[in-house]
Order: structure tokens, then sequence, then C-alpha cells
């Protein structure tokens, strides 16, 4: 499809075309009706004084030839050939002349005839480009004017004032030329505002139409039937892409919305509820505001992603915790090395007794504890700071992480296993920290599947969500389990049911998930065993 902000022009372009040579066609049919007119009361013996009262037969032939002319007209119109200005010319032209003779043939001046020309002027003054070119029409029509009255002079057909009329004429035809020409670009003018102001609606339009489109707010439109007339992109991915083609009516694509709208029409004070239109969106706040004064108007609904807002700001105090936290890690660390190292020097006293060494290595222990805590913080905040998402393949990076995560961890291939489908899927993420969540989810597994005597251990299965067209991967293992109390605190910092853990693995992945617009939660696994599905971002939603 062309761009519709092309299309347009090109097709002002030719309403402009069209407009110009229209006028040319209403001036051949005037000289059509003219023409047709006085052939016809001359074949069917009309009188019209003075018509023809001088020299009937060329008043006949004259007007036969000008009717012939003007038939001739309208084929080069068709055709547009010759040139717009030069067919203004010749149809001016032959107005211009043929008028004159039938002036002469009808008696001159005094006829009436000449006041034809006026009209003929007129039209030719509107069509040409410039002034100069409306005077010269008007002058050669005067020009021919007076060497017909200078003629009939001469034959002794005029009266004495033939000469005043000559001239009054000749001046109604400048005059006539002035202002016909001044009103045609007049008309021009505004003609060419009114395509610009097109022009700038049609680009505010589609201007419009994209921020609405792209707005990651959704807007729905209703009409005082609630009739769905407008709904954005966001909108429709959070009602679950209802069909709306045909009976988009709000009470059928979302009715907890409809109840709502329903509520704030009668209370329209009253504080809005939130309801989950999806299972991925799980709350919306709807915004109402009615698009003019009347009641009966249109009502236009925001729809605004509590969960995602609450996100946003979860994640800025968590930003600032963060960089006090890192802090005081840093200052943390000088005295735990210290009393690490003055650990391991006491540990290699040979006075000490067995129970003066295990206090030793539980010194030790718990040192290093400290420092992997204090480690991990300090990292989140770098990887935080350093997020650079890209677009890869996910199988192709599943392989090459299981490579490299079997050769640092010792472990057997056939222990995990990967399964993409499609396998041509596309994530946007950061590799890095893909991999570090992959990490600690996979340590997780491999360590809680300890017990289970099959093979693999862990599973990666990714896949689509179809109805969404969302891309995602699930991590499974076959331990024991997580329990339903335990499951509802897994994500939160230095929460841990052993007693070798930080607490912030899962912690750790959930915000480098959140990172990258994406997000890790825990789905349980009713043939045992757990599973944490990291759902990535909607590819559609990414700006072009």
């Amino acid at each position: 499809m062309g761009n519709p902000l092309n299309q347009l022009k090109s097709s002002k372009g030719r309403d402009s075309l069209e407009y110009t040579w229209r006028p040319l066609g209403f001036l051949n049919k005037y000289r059509l009706l003219i023409s047709a007119f006085f052939t016809l009361i001359f074949i069917f013996g009309l009188q019209f004084y003075p018509l023809a009262s001088h020299d009937p037969n060329l008043f006949f032939y004259t007007s036969l030839l000008y009717l012939l002319f003007a038939c001739v007209f309208v084929f080069l119109l068709r055709w547009q050939w010759p040139g717009f200005h030069t067919q203004i010319y010749l149809h001016v032209s032959v107005d211009i002349l043929a008028t004159v003779v039938l002036m002469h043939a009808s008696g001159g001046i005094s006829s009436g005839l000449g006041t034809l020309l006026i009209i003929v002027i007129a039209g030719g003054s509107i069509l040409v480009s410039g002034q100069r070119q409306a005077l010269f029409l008007a002058s050669i029509a005067s020009l021919l004017i007076l060497a017909e009255v200078a003629n009939d002079r001469v034959a002794e057909m005029m009266l004495g004032n033939s000469y005043t009329q000559a001239g009054i004429l000749g001046l109604t035809l400048f005059i006539t030329a002035i202002v016909a020409h001044a009103f045609a670009r007049r008309i021009r003018e505004s003609e060419a505002l009114a395509v610009r102001r097109g022009v700038d609606l049609a680009n505010m339009a589609e201007l419009t139409e994209h921020i609405i489109q792209r707005m990651q707010t959704g807007i729905v439109v209703i009409d005082n039937n609630e009739v769905v007339r407008l709904m954005n992109e966001s909108a429709w991915h959070m009602f679950g892409m209802p069909s709306i083609a045909h009976d988009p009516v709000l009470k059928k694509i979302s009715s907890p919305l409809a109840d709502i709208f329903h509520h704030w029409q009668q209370q329209p004070e009253a504080k809005v509820q939130g309801f989950a239109p999806s299972t991925e969106y799980h709350h919306i706040v709807p915004r109402f505001a009615r698009i003019g004064q009347d009641k009966n108007s249109g009502v236009l609904i925001f729809l605004e992603d509590a969960s995602a807002v609450a996100q946003r700001a979860q994640q800025l105090q968590l930003a600032s915790l963060g960089r006090l936290t890192a802090s005081i890690a840093h200052e943390i660390r000088n005295p735990l090395g210290a009393i690490s190292h003055a650990g391991q020097l006491l540990a290699e006293s040979p006075n000490l007794d067995k129970h003066d060494q295990r206090l030793t290595r539980i010194i030790n222990d718990q040192s290093q504890r400290m420092n992997t805590i204090i480690e991990n913080i300090m990292q989140l905040g770098r990887r935080r700071d350093r997020s650079r998402s890209e677009v890869f393949n996910l199988n192709d990076f599943l392989q090459r992480f299981i490579h490299d995560f079997m050769v640092v961890h010792a472990a057997e291939r056939d222990q995990v296993k990967v399964e993409v489908n499609p396998d041509d899927i596309e994530i946007r993420f950061d590799a890095t920290h893909l991999q570090q969540i992959l990490t600690n989810l996979c340590e997780n597994g491999l360590r809680h599947s300890q017990d289970f005597q099959g093979r693999p251990r862990v599973e990666l299965r990714g896949g689509m969500v179809h109805d969404r067209q969302r891309p995602f991967l699930d991590v499974i293992d076959h331990g024991s389990g997580i329990p339903e109390d335990v499951a509802e605190h897994i994500f939160e910092p230095f929460y841990t049911t052993s007693n070798t853990g930080s607490g912030l693995g899962l912690y750790i992945s959930r915000e480098l998930a959140e990172c990258n617009q994406a997000n890790v939660k825990y789905m349980p696994v009713a043939t045992g065993g757990s599973c944490f599905r990291i759902s990535f971002q909607d590819p559609r939603r990414q700006m072009s």
C-alpha cells in the first residue's frame, strides 16, 4: 500500500487539474448554446430583430461555422490537446471573431450583440494566468470592434454616436478583464490555501491516528448507543484481541467495563474500580470523559494498566534502595574482608581444639556467604545500568547456553533438554541478563531434582502464546515442587529455605527480566516439580 499522504497529494493534484479544465468546458458549453441558437433561428426562419438584419447569409454561415468550431472544441477538451493555455487563446479568439462578424451581419454596434463579448472576455480573463494576458484579450476585442465600426462608417451604415458606443463597450471589456482576473486570482489563492489546509489536516489526522495506535494507554471511543467507534491497539490487546467487525457493542467486548461505565453514568463523581479484562492484564483502571457537552454524546475511555504503573513505581523505589544498599555493601566489604582474613589466620593456629576450629569454620562460611550477598547486590546494580537489549533467535541462544552451562558445572548434556517450537522464535532481550536468569533457574532446578531418577532433570521449553503472539520460555524441573505458602514469597529479596542460599537468586532474576520489559512467574506443575515461565515482551508493541 502507498503512503496515504502521497495518495492525498496526488488526488489533490488531479482535482486541481480537473478544476482548471472544467471552466474551459463550461465556456465551450456556452459557445455551443449560442451558436446553436443562432443557427436554428435562421433555419426555422424565426425573426429576432436586429439579428441577421444586415447580411442574413453571412450571419448563417458564421453561426454554422461557430457551431462547428464548438463541436471540434469538445473533442480537443476531452483529449486535452493542444495544451491548456493554447486552447484558451484559440477558444477566446474564435469567440471574439465570431461575435464581431455576427454583430456586423446584424447591423453593427447598435445590434447589441457586442455585449456577448463581455461574457467571452470575463471567461478568458478568469482562465489566463496573468493580468497582462487578460488585458491583451480585451484589447483584441476592442480593436476588432473599432475596426467593425470604422468599416460601417465608411459604408455609411452607422449613426454618429457609433464610436462612442464602441468606446464604452471597449472600456467595459477592459474593466471586465481586470475585475474577472482579480476575482479569479482570489479564487486560486483560496483554493491553494484550502489545498494546503487539507494536506495539513491530513498530516495531523495521520499523526494523531499514529499516536493513538502507538499509545501504551488503551483508548476506546463509544457513541451514545455504547457501540465502539474507535479502539487502539493497546486496548485491543487488553481485551484479548476480540473481533469488532460485527456488532462491536461494549457489553459484548467487555461486560465488566460496561458495568463500570453504567455505574459511572449514574454516579460520575464516584471512585472507579478496576477490572481484569484478560489473564495477561490483571488490573485495568478505566477513566471516562465525554466528547461533547451533551449527555447523549460519545464517551472517551482511557484504560490504564495499574499493575504496570505500580511496577514502574516499585522499580523507582527499588532503584533508589539499590543504590543505597550498594553503597552500604561497599562499605561492609572492607571490615568483612578483615574478619574473614582474621578467621583464616586463627584457623591456622596449632593451639586450637576441635570446638574452636568449628567456630572458625562458621566464621569463614558466614563471611563467604555475606560476601556472596554483597557481590550479588552490587552486580544487580551494575547490570541494571548496563542493560542492552537486542533481537536474537531463542533456540540458537539456548543451544549455546546449555553447552557453556554444562562445561562450567561439569554436568552431562542429557540432564537438560531444550525444545523450542517453532524454532525461529526471536526475542528482544539483553543476552547477558538472560544468561544469568537461566543460570539461576537451571542451578535451582538441578539442585532440587537430585532425587529424580529419570532424564532429563531440567527442561527448557520455548513457544508462543497463540492468542497473544508473545514468546515465552518455561524452565521446568522434576523436584518436589514449592508449597503454596512458600511460593508467595520466593521472589522476595533474602527469602530462602536453604541454609546456604542468599535468597537473592530469584529476586535478581525477576529484576533483570523487568529491565527487559519481561517477567518471571512461578507456575506449579500438576505432576510434581516446578515451572518458572519467562514471558518476553510483545514484539508488536515495539516502536519502529
